[in-house]
């Protein structure tokens, strides 16, 4: 018997996580099945459980892949740019709806709660290391309301649809210069 790659292993993978994020954007986690994500992934439900015991482990493992692209400085033209990239995002990715059903399961699922979590405490921590200048105690304070909006503009990303990110640069570019 033949044996199989780790690259085809982890391709394997990634398609079970790529056809459960979008699967879980559009039709959410609770209207989503361990059966839809073998349909949507073209993968049979042995082959799902190779590589995941639950919906729950799939989850994280989108959580895990996250990341947040913030501009190497958080001038006027940064935080526009970073706003495009997250409405490019919410458009080409249906990002912003996954980002609300993550949320809203992590307010009933400690363990993604945690996983949550720990990816804010780093975006803050990012976000005030952009924010030198400020001190470190109101470099955090800041962060947490850049955050914050930043989060509210994707929430209204996903029930809204497209939503000019100009008012949330002004108001973020406000916030920074504060």
């Amino acid at each position: 018997m033949p044996k199989v790659t780790q690259e085809h292993l982890d391709a394997r993978r990634q398609q079970i996580i790529d056809a459960a994020r979008a699967r879980f954007a559009t039709h959410g986690f609770a209207r989503t099945s361990m059966s839809d994500l073998v349909a949507a992934s073209g993968l049979s439900v042995g082959a799902i459980y190779r590589y995941f015991k639950s919906k729950d482990e799939i989850i994280a493992a989108i959580c895990a892949q996250s990341s947040q692209v913030l501009p190497a400085e958080l001038t006027p033209s940064g935080i526009s740019g970073f706003l495009d990239h997250i409405r490019a995002l919410a458009k080409e990715q249906d990002h912003a709806r996954l980002i609300a059903q993550i949320y809203a399961e992590a307010a009933v699922s400690p363990p993604l709660a945690a996983l949550v979590r720990a990816q804010l405490d780093e975006l803050h921590h990012a976000v005030a290391a952009l924010l030198p200048r400020h001190g470190a105690a109101r470099a955090h304070r800041i962060a947490e309301a850049f955050v914050a909006l930043c989060q509210g503009y994707n929430n209204q990303l996903a029930v809204r649809g497209d939503v000019d990110p100009a008012p949330y640069a002004a108001a973020l570019t406000a916030i920074v210069n504060s």
